[in-house]
């Protein structure tokens, strides 16, 4: 082998070998990572508001105070409104228990028809009210010892906001090219900023949707299937079917088939409309991102980062595409995740 390919080997080792080290790192301090990561994107999605209520006439100061104490007040209505809505449903659960005992009983008995055996004991042991109660006491105390993180993470965003009009100046000092550098920050900002937004507009949309779909079929519980609905939204491609079986479940346990075909139809038809007409209306193609890399990315994202990963895996995804293809040695790979085939159009 010469020398000129035995040195080029030796750098892509050596590339190789310091991103398994940084993805090593970031994998081991996922704790810190995660939640400024978390608080960035937020406040990529609230700056742009920020601005508009500059534009106004507000100081940034007051208009960042002014959205963030709206944030704060909507946050803490839905959490008060989920909290209330567990305590109901562990008080509740007790009188349920025939009727899901009846409901796991034919499943056995129709799995023993197939030839798949059922423990009797495993499913005596899932509609013990006691063993659920505990589970939601656990999730209670959860969301109880969350409230410092989310505060946290809230001044974290206010102190980022309030640090953008400095950025600027900062970051053309850190470039050999400001130009070029800037122009590269700037347009990773505006692809995730889009994104951001869009899909934080689209995703409130399906909540609220899925909320008033299951309140007019009077399914319980509906504020808090309309919340799983607009968080999971975020992740593409399985969000909405994994926030889909929870109401489909219960409704089938406690309503009946007849009512879980109609939930099942209701969710099938507003990912249609939602996921498959108006989100890619809106979105375009500006992603320059492939189905494929899409899907693998969650996978990716989710395993270094876990859920906020998953929720964030597009947007990251945008920005490694961007920073590679600010250097040469980077470029194939982000023609790796675009959505093009490098070929020139006619």
């Amino acid at each position: 082998m010469s020398s000129p390919a035995r040195e080029s080997t030796f750098k892509i080792v050596v590339m190789l070998g310091m991103l398994v080290i940084i993805l090593a790192g970031i994998r081991a301090g996922a704790e810190i990572v995660v939640p400024f990561i978390l608080a960035l994107f937020v406040a990529v999605i609230l700056n742009p508001l920020v601005r508009l209520l500059q534009r106004a006439g507000l100081p940034r100061v007051l208009a960042v105070s002014l959205l963030v104490g709206v944030i704060v007040l909507g946050g803490a209505l839905l959490l008060s409104s989920l909290v209330s809505m567990l305590n109901d449903f562990a008080r509740t659960l007790p009188q349920y228990r025939k009727v899901m005992l009846e409901s796991l009983l034919d499943f056995q008995q129709h799995a023993g028809q197939l030839g798949v055996p059922v423990s009797t004991e495993a499913l005596m042991t899932m509609v013990d009210p006691n063993a659920t109660i505990n589970l939601v006491s656990r999730l209670l105390t959860q969301l109880s010892g969350a409230v410092s993180g989310i505060f946290l993470l809230l001044m974290t965003v206010v102190f980022m906001l309030f640090e953008v009009p400095l950025l600027t100046g900062k970051l053309q000092r850190l470039f050999r090219r400001p130009s070029e550098g800037m122009a590269a920050i700037q347009r990773a900002l505006d692809c995730v900023s889009r994104y951001l937004v869009l899909k934080t507009a689209i995703s409130l949309l399906t909540g609220i949707a899925i909320w008033l779909m299951l309140l007019s079929l009077d399914v319980r519980f509906a504020l808090l299937w309309g919340a799983l609905a607009f968080a999971l939204n975020y992740i593409p491609n399985i969000g909405s079917i994994i926030a889909a079986i929870p109401p489909i479940v219960q409704v089938l346990i406690f309503n009946g088939t007849a009512d879980a075909v109609l939930v099942t139809g209701g969710y099938l038809l507003l990912n249609l409309l939602i996921g498959n007409i108006l989100d890619p209306r809106l979105m375009g193609r500006g992603l320059g991102l492939s189905t494929l890399v899409v899907f693998l990315s969650l996978i990716f994202w989710g395993w270094l980062l876990g859920p906020v990963g998953m929720l964030l895996s597009v947007p990251l995804t945008i920005v490694a595409k961007i920073a590679l293809e600010q250097t040469q040695g980077g470029q194939p790979l982000a023609l790796l995740l675009s959505d093009s085939s490098g070929q020139p159009q006619d």
